[in-house]
C-alpha cells in the first residue's frame, strides 16, 4: 500500500514554480498511489478565485482517495468556508483493513498560529482509537518545533494535549506541512513527519521542494522523500507498527545543515 504525503503547494503564490507542479502532478499518477495527503496551504490568501485554481491543480492527481486539509493560508479572509464548499471537509476520513487516515482543521481564521481544539479529541479516539492497523493523523501545523526554521511562533496552542493523546492512542504517524522543510521525530512509537513544500520557492536554506512517499508493506512502514526538482527519491526511515517497533534514531535532518541528535 502506498500513501503520499504532499504539502504547502502555495498554487496562487508568486513563488509557486509550474514546472515543479507539473513534476509533482506526474509523479502522483505514476506512483499510482492508494492515498494522497495534503497538509495545507494549497492557497496563498483563501481567496475563491485562489480555490479554483488550487483545485484545478489537485483534480489532475486523478487518485480516487485524496484527503485534503487547510493550512493558515488556506482559512484567510475567511477561505476555511470555501475550503470546505471545495473539498467538501476540512476533516476527511479513510480506512480499510489496513490503515487509517484522518485529517483536521488546525487553523485559525486569519491567524497563523494552529489550534486542534477539546472539540476534535474525541472524534480523534473514535476515529484512531482502534489498534491493528497503521493509524496516521494529519494537520497542517506541527506538534513539535522544527529546528533551522527560525524562531517558533506557530505550534498549535494544545499541541501537548494533542501529542499526548496521539502516544496514548499510539498513532503510528503525524503528518504535518507548514514549516516548509522535511523534518522526522520520533516520540515513543509515535513518528512526527513533516514534509517541504511541494511547489514553492519559499525554501528554507538550502534545502529542495519535496514530497514524502509511505511504502506500507505488512507491517512494515518504509518512508521516502522525492526532491521535487531533481526528482531523486531516498529512503529516510524504516519501521514497523505495533509490537516490536524499530528503536534508534528520535530524529532525521533533511540534509539542509542541520545535524541529527540520537
Amino acid at each position: 500500500m502506498r500513501i503520499l504525503h504532499i504539502s504547502d503547494l502555495h498554487t496562487t503564490s508568486p513563488n509557486f514554480v509550474a514546472e515543479w507542479g507539473e513534476t509533482v502532478v506526474g509523479n502522483v499518477r505514476s506512483l499510482n498511489p492508494d492515498v494522497v495527503v495534503v497538509t495545507g496551504d494549497l492557497t496563498d490568501d483563501g481567496h475563491v478565485h485562489e480555490y479554483d485554481t488550487a483545485k484545478s491543480w489537485v483534480d489532475r492527481f486523478d487518485t480516487d482517495n485524496l484527503l485534503l486539509v487547510p493550512g493558515n493560508h488556506d482559512a484567510r479572509n475567511p477561505g476555511y468556508r470555501i475550503f470546505k464548499e471545495t473539498f467538501g471537509t476540512r476533516m476527511p476520513f479513510f480506512e480499510n483493513d489496513r490503515v487509517a487516515v484522518l485529517g483536521i482543521d488546525s487553523t485559525e481564521p486569519d491567524l497563523d498560529d494552529g489550534h486542534v481544539g477539546r472539540e476534535k479529541y474525541d472524534f480523534i479516539r473514535e476515529k484512531l482509537g482502534t489498534t491493528g492497523r497503521l493509524r496516521i493523523l494529519a494537520m497542517h501545523h506541527h506538534l513539535v518545533p522544527i529546528p533551522g526554521t527560525g524562531r517558533e511562533r506557530h505550534i498549535p496552542v494544545d499541541s501537548g494535549d494533542v501529542l499526548n493523546l496521539c502516544l496514548e492512542l499510539g498513532i503510528d504517524f503525524v503528518l504535518s506541512g507548514h514549516k516548509h522543510v522535511h523534518w522526522i521525530w520520533r516520540i515513543e512509537d509515535t513518528y512526527l513527519v513533516t514534509a517541504g513544500t511541494a511547489t514553492s520557492r519559499r525554501l528554507k536554506g538550502r534545502s529542495w521542494p519535496s514530497f514524502n512517499i509511505l511504502d506500507i508493506e505488512d507491517e512494515t512502514a518504509v518512508l521516502k522523500e522525492m526532491n521535487v526538482a531533481t526528482e531523486a527519491v531516498r529512503d529516510v526511515r524504516t519501521t514497523r507498527s505495533g509490537a516490536g517497533r524499530e528503536s534508534g534514531p528520535a530524529c532525521h535532518p533533511a540534509d539542509t545543515g542541520l545535524t541529527s541528535a540520537s
